[in-house]
């Protein structure tokens, strides 16, 4: 299943125009009336060089890099929490793996910033504190529902409501302090006992300051500096784009933009960097399966064990997992082929535990 990343901001702040930047995509800009609008949604494969390294040494029928999909939901208006969030944004929000925060950071006369003026650092509050409300109407409303509910129940299950209401009591506690969920320190049960509720100050978020070709270079650096060292926190990464010229490169052939970015001074596309920079946010990494019928890129989270990595590509793999081959991409294209590689010692055979590591290339030997 492909990483869900949903783009959030103010209105105004040119969300679209960066999900144009980061898909490729023609989305209308300023298109959204209204919070129950039907998100914009591209996905985008995940640019990676030892995919195509790997697909010129099988020559396979088919390559399959993995993907990314985004989400330009409707501008979150200050003061959004004060009627709610309707059903339909919430979900999107509820599913995203990762927020990515698009924040002005650009002036524009004929496109007037709802607040009367331009202030990136004001924004991100702003923002953060409408999720903020939003975890807490979640929180106090299953609260409620709990302490109506524990006079009817039995011990046990008593017992189970009671405490998951002293750890929404302690998340209800820090939101109502400024500190967001996911810098509550939880044990494991407790994380998993959170998953249903998709609070979104759980979420790792990715402030993304939107500015104008005028900030490029030195000017952007400054303000990159200084929105990093107030919000570079737990669980939260901050990038900046000139998301108008990113949106114009993007619609550019290859070679187009590649002379175009030189010319800007413009080292890497923002698409692709938006991707490297959410993969280390979400702790994610790539492995890899190979042969003649196909070349494959697979994304799991960093610390997935050989099994676990089987199920991702098919359950039945993981039910009846036996042992897996494996070799480091390295290794592979340092020996030129498998069977190499197997002579020369490299690949290898590994258990259920084994954890796989960023390029690794798999293949599960499994009894249905």
């Amino acid at each position: 299943m492909p990483v869900q990343l949903v783009l959030i901001g103010l209105p105004q702040s040119g969300k679209t125009t960066v999900f144009n930047a980061l898909t490729r995509a023609k989305a209308v800009t300023g298109g959204f009336s209204g919070a129950g609008d039907e998100p914009n949604l591209a996905t985008v494969k995940v640019p990676d060089p030892r995919l195509d390294v790997l697909t010129r040494m099988f020559n396979p029928r088919r390559t399959v890099p993995a993907e990314v999909q985004y989400y330009d939901v409707a501008g979150l208006a200050k003061g959004v929490h004060e009627r709610g969030l309707s059903g339909r944004l919430l979900g999107y929000l509820s599913q995203a793996d990762a927020l990515v925060h698009v924040v002005r950071a650009f002036d524009d006369p004929a496109v007037p910033h709802p607040e009367g003026s331009v202030d990136p650092l004001r924004d991100v509050e702003t923002i953060d504190l409408e999720l903020a409300f939003s975890d807490l109407s979640i929180i106090e409303k299953r609260l409620a529902r709990i302490q109506s509910m524990l006079g009817k129940l039995r011990a046990a299950e008593r017992e189970a409501q009671e405490r998951e209401a002293e750890l929404l009591g302690r998340l209800q506690d820090a939101l109502t302090e400024g500190t967001p969920i996911r810098e509550v320190e939880l044990s494991a049960e407790e994380a998993k006992a959170l998953r249903g509720f998709g609070f979104l100050t759980a979420k790792p978020l990715l402030i993304l300051l939107n500015f104008g070709e005028e900030l490029l270079g030195e000017p952007a650096e400054r303000l990159l500096a200084e929105v990093s060292s107030r919000y570079r926190r737990p669980g939260v990464a901050v990038d900046a784009l000139p998301g108008k010229l990113e949106e114009e490169i993007a619609q550019l052939q290859d070679d187009d933009a590649r002379d175009f970015m030189d010319e800007l001074g413009i080292e890497e596309p923002g698409r692709d960097r938006v991707i490297r920079l959410s993969y280390a946010l979400l702790g994610l990494i790539s492995f890899f399966t190979v042969g003649p019928d196909e070349v494959r890129a697979w994304t799991i989270r960093r610390g997935t064990t050989a099994v676990e990595a089987a199920g991702t590509i098919h359950s039945d793999l993981q039910q009846g997992f036996i042992r897996a081959e494996v070799v480091s991409y390295d290794d592979l294209v340092r020996t030129g082929s498998l069977a190499e590689a197997r002579r020369a010692g490299v690949l290898r055979l590994e258990g259920k535990q084994y954890v796989v590591q960023d390029g690794d290339v798999l293949h599960i030997l499994f009894n249905v």
